[in-house]
């Protein structure tokens, strides 16, 4: 094989692909975004329906729950789930043609909790989750990422009672950003469907409930049932926010008992049923329409102007006319709350997410509870198929996913299904891709230092300083504590001279100069020898000097810089993970020419630098541009079932032509790290 590598860093890794696809200026402006970090514009108040819950007097002093499970009345879910505050980063930008001001979409890495609190009050329109089932973690882990093992130890903290807490949690935010018009659709299964609807009725509130949506998602009988009767349905949950919802009206086709029933008669414009056109229970002044008086449900000159046109017909001479109501133009049955015509996503179309739902269904939700250019929510986007019905039907999204492969395989699926122009002819939004809680060091290292400074500071729980008279060295506070940070470079380290610079700053703050505080923090990614000699002898003058000052050193990433954040864990939460940064996985890809334009490729010696992790997906790109990765679509993201699940490392592509390409290879490992390689290949 030719042995070929590349290093995460050079030209040829993912600063070249769509994460620096728009000019640098703007790429780096995106980087951290600040949109992310809306703080809620007020707690949402729980339903008053006190009287839905109160137990009658003749039973005497029965406890009756009206709260959800996990509330409290002070702190609302923060008690389990304190609240962290952190920003997103950008680490792509997809780019699909549409040239206007327009937001791009959101596609999110990150605990969907703390991602959920930071979107506004009242700013989404429809809300479909997916989430995992009460039904075991060895079902509902899929893609293997730490991120998603962490979260469903705390899913299934406390059984049945610890994934309600969990979920509670999640729809209270989801309440909260819903608009008044807005709408949310739970989808859930036999294990808990109803333990589930209980809660919702106390969050959203009782009368807002619309639906139980029985959707049977299998044709054929499940043979595997032993000991009960084939499962083969799911719930769907449906609420409104306020009687002001939107909802239009969905309908099925008539089946074909129906029609042969109904739709008896046909002429040269298709086949028909009659109607009649007598309004037999008065209301219309009767009135002679062609030597037939009746009380017509239509004026004189609707009755002409459907005659001229070969919509009235008589059964009999004499008989009042009767209108055609064609089987083109029928709406079909109205929709019920029982959806036995889709049925899950099963070879073509399928990714090879062991969930998915069809896109049927989640086009079938959005249009009867959105319009055009509302935006979406997905907080477990699982394989993308609601992110893609959004733009499929012109709406907004905003997708959430715990899982850095998940968020991947979904930003691929949508890059392809646009570029195949299977959403439909024109342009669409941008996408960003984003993260929360865990960061590429890499790209925070090509930040513009005042942008990098923003960020260590919101990621440390400071504030930027906003006062002229605290000069260049203090960049924020803390605590009423002056904030130095360093420069954005990985490899760049605090000097004697930065020390120096920071601490006679210190001195000119009011806080030194009339309340005697003597307190610094440094924070960067390292700190030369002689910037720690400095920082040290600044703080022995304590004994015999007024004007000593104690400097602390705080290195980016650190356990030090974290403990706000790790700090909060509670026995329902573990933010351990959170505020770390990763590297790139170092790509290594060998190549064979086998004839036949066949090419087998090995990404096997890939190296993965992150701490504990181990390669869980990769992608490839056969025919790769240089600017937009597109991952090849039939080559799954694992092999393998249950634990014994792979990443496929070696894959044989057979070309449609003879000649050199340019490949490229994606590898994500299991801690969120991302990186990789490119070559020139030759088909023979």
């Amino acid at each position: 094989m030719t042995q070929s590598h590349t290093s995460p860093h050079n030209a040829d890794t993912p600063n070249a692909d769509t994460r620096n696809n728009t000019a640098p200026n703007q790429h780096n402006a995106d980087t951290c975004n600040a949109a992310a970090a809306h703080a809620p514009d007020s707690p949402e108040p729980l339903p008053q329906q006190d009287a839905r819950w109160r137990a009658p007097a003749r039973f005497g002093n029965v406890p009756v729950d009206a709260e959800p499970k996990g509330w409290d009345r002070l702190r609302r879910f923060e008690k389990h789930y304190p609240r962290v505050d952190l920003p997103t980063q950008i680490t792509e930008r997809v780019q699909l043609g549409r040239q206007d001001a327009h937001e791009p979409n959101r596609l999110i890495w990150g605990d969907n909790l703390h991602i959920l609190r930071q979107i506004p009050n009242n700013s989404v329109d429809l809300i479909y989750i997916d989430p995992p089932f009460f039904s075991g973690r060895q079902y509902n882990v899929i893609w293997g990422d730490n991120n998603e093992l962490r979260s469903f130890n705390d899913i299934w903290e406390g059984g049945l009672d610890g994934y309600l807490i969990w979920l509670n949690a999640r729809l209270y935010e989801m309440k909260r950003m819903l608009k008044p018009s807005g709408s949310i659709y739970v989808h859930c299964d036999w294990h808990a469907s109803h333990y589930i609807k209980v809660e919702m009725d106390k969050i959203f509130g009782y009368d807002n409930f619309r639906n139980q949506i029985v959707w049977k998602r299998r044709a054929e009988a499940h043979n595997l049932a032993r000991r009960n009767m084939g499962r083969i349905h799911d719930i769907i949950l449906y609420y409104v926010k306020s009687d002001k919802a939107k909802y239009r009206r969905q309908y099925t086709p008539y089946s074909d008992d129906y029609i042969k029933r109904h739709y008896q008669y046909s002429d040269d414009n298709g086949v028909y049923t009659t109607f009649p056109c007598t309004n037999e229970a008065g209301g219309n002044r009767p009135y002679n329409f062609r030597g037939i008086v009746r009380s017509w449900r239509f004026t004189p000159e609707n009755m002409e102007a459907m005659f001229q046109a070969g919509l009235l017909v008589q059964t009999a001479p004499g008989r009042p006319f009767r209108y055609k109501k064609y089987l083109k133009d029928a709406d079909g049955v109205p929709l019920q709350d029982f959806w036995d015509d889709i049925n899950a996503e099963r070879g073509k179309g399928a990714i090879g997410y062991p969930t998915q739902k069809p896109m049927a269904l989640l086009e079938r939700i959005i249009k009867a509870s959105s319009n055009e250019g509302d935006v979406v929510l997905d907080a477990f986007v699982g394989g993308g198929t609601a992110a893609e019905a959004a733009m499929r039907l012109q709406r907004n999204f905003i997708c959430i996913d715990q899982s850095r492969v998940a968020v991947a395989v979904t930003a691929e699926r949508l890059k392809r299904a646009a570029v195949a122009q299977e959403l439909g002819d024109g342009s669409y939004p941008d996408f960003t891709v984003e993260q929360w809680g865990i960061y590429e060091a890499d790209l925070l290292s090509a930040m513009p230092s005042d942008q990098f400074r923003e960020f260590a500071l919101k990621a440390y729980g400071a504030t930027r300083s906003a006062v002229a008279a605290d000069g260049d060295a203090i960049h924020g506070w803390r605590n009423q504590i002056p904030i130095w940070v360093g420069d954005p470079a990985l490899d760049s380290q605090a000097t004697a001279a930065d020390v120096r610079e920071f601490a006679n700053a210190v001195r000119r703050t009011h806080q030194y100069q009339q309340a005697n505080l003597r307190d610094g923090i440094m924070l960067a990614w390292g700190f030369r020898a002689d910037a720690a000699d400095a920082a040290n002898e600044l703080r022995r003058r304590e004994e015999v000097d007024v004007n000593f000052i104690r400097l602390n050193r705080i290195r980016i990433g650190d356990a030090e810089f974290r403990e706000h954040i790790i700090g909060r864990s509670t026995d329902r939460a573990d933010y351990s993970e959170f505020l770390t940064f990763i590297q790139p996985p170092v790509v290594e890809v060998a190549h064979r020419a086998n004839g036949g334009r066949a090419v087998t490729f090995d990404a096997g010696d890939s190296v993965v630098v992150n701490s504990d992790a181990k390669i869980i997906n990769v992608q490839w790109d056969f025919d790769y541009n240089g600017i937009r990765f597109a991952a090849a679509p039939g080559y799954t993201f694992q092999k393998g079932r249950g634990n014994n699940k792979k990443p496929q490392l070696q894959v044989t592509h057979k070309f449609n032509r003879a000649g050199k390409f340019r490949v490229a290879c994606r590898v994500q490992d299991s801690r969120g790290g991302e990186g990789m390689w490119t070559g020139e290949v030759e088909a023979r």
